[in-house]
């Protein structure tokens, strides 16, 4: 019997050679284009020991946070053609001029390679993966565990035999390995479109990887070995941005002028730190980049569902409610599991997350420092 190591598939092969191809493949693992870095922004102040210590009650909500029973709503057809439901952390449900997909789907309780330690989700998912409504199309932004749910990833493909997963250059490395057939994962590197028609043939949903500024990595060994990509979905009325992860780049213009205007933009807010402000947003980076995107209705996510930072689990909202009115931002504020037209939208912000903040003590400072966090109250004009 031969020792030899088995063959690669020939999907694993070709998926090496694009790897290689790839502009932004350097000298062995993929860069970001203004080269920025896993780990510490050396030109902002890390954080310091009180920064780890202090307030850590603060970062995990003192119960559940309220959600909402989504079946009811998804039972009907949106009536504008475009609905999101985001259903915790950066899990959307989104339904797009007649199709449906999920985007980075998470119903792990831990954000973690171990069942038993690492960042725990506040509340459950608010349904099943068995209660989701036939999909179109899963995407997949980058391979971190609060993005990439091996189980969840089997369970979907094992419901759904015809569902494909759309994903950045090499996650789908992940993918085949954990049993999906080469056929069903599509990669692209940025700027790659893909159609998906409809089996009607009366429209379709073109699904688009753009630039974003992150990392990627499931262990120590595989740092940046796979790509981290944005992703536009557009059909043929509606047009959506979803962040994955990333930090601000001057880049979100370009895939404005390329590929905007968006009706709806999903961008990370939470797990932030101005050490780290190079591969993650924020709330204030946040609303810039929806300014170089050129607008839309602005659905915050990553933030919510697991610690992975060190501010109050509620700061980055709080935040964007106190910034959005000035702007002119149409800020979309869901409950988890409720399904949400931007095109319906009434304009009040209802800080619904409130009410688990009335049983916190001590309140937490604003970001800057310079008053506390608004007061749990009425609606927001």
């Amino acid at each position: 019997m031969s020792d030899a190591p088995p063959r690669p598939s020939r999907a694993a092969e070709l998926r090496r050679e694009r790897i290689l191809a790839s502009a932004r493949f350097i000298d062995g693992s993929f860069r970001n284009q203004s080269g920025a870095a896993p780990g510490f922004d050396p030109t902002a102040q890390r954080p310091k020991l009180r920064d780890f210590v202090g307030q850590r009650a603060l970062r995990v909500p003192p119960g559940p946070l309220p959600t909402l029973d989504p079946l009811p709503g998804l039972q009907r057809a949106p009536a504008s053609g475009l609905r999101a439901t985001w259903l915790g952390h950066s899990t959307v449900l989104l339904e797009v001029d007649g199709q449906r997909v999920l985007t980075d789907p998470v119903w792990a309780d831990r954000a973690s390679p171990l069942r038993f330690a690492g960042p725990k989700r506040f509340q459950p998912v608010p349904l099943a993966i068995a209660e989701l409504p036939p999909l179109d199309a899963v995407v997949i932004s980058h391979d971190h565990y609060d993005h990439l749910d091996r189980d969840a990833v089997r369970e979907l493909a094992r419901r759904q035999p015809e569902l494909r997963f759309f994903t950045s250059l090499g996650v789908g490395g992940h993918l085949e390995r954990w049993g999906l057939a080469p056929a069903r994962i599509v990669e692209l590197d940025w700027w790659e479109r893909v159609e998906l028609p409809r089996a009607d043939r009366r429209s379709h949903l073109t699904l688009i990887a753009a630039p974003s500024q992150h990392f990627s990595g499931r262990n120590l060994r595989d740092r940046n070995r796979t790509l981290w990509s944005s992703f536009v979905v557009r059909g043929p009325k509606h047009s959506l941005f979803f962040s994955g992860d990333t930090g601000l780049t001057p880049e979100y213009a370009e895939i404005a002028a390329r590929l905007g205007p968006f009706d709806l933009v999903m961008l990370e807010v939470g797990a932030f730190h101005p050490s780290w402000g190079h591969i993650h947003l924020g709330p204030d980076n946040a609303l810039r980049a929806l300014e170089l995107l050129g607008g839309g209705a602005f659905l915050p996510v990553h933030w919510g569902t697991f610690n992975l930072a060190l501010h109050p689990w509620q700061q980055p909202v709080e935040r964007l409610v106190e910034l959005a009115p000035r702007q002119s931002v149409q800020l979309l504020l869901p409950r988890i599991g409720e399904p949400l037209e931007p095109a319906h939208d009434d304009g009040v912000l209802r800080p619904w997350w409130r009410e688990l903040v009335r049983s916190s003590a001590p309140e937490p400072e604003r970001l800057d420092g310079s008053a506390p966090l608004l007061d749990p109250g009425e609606p927001i004009d």
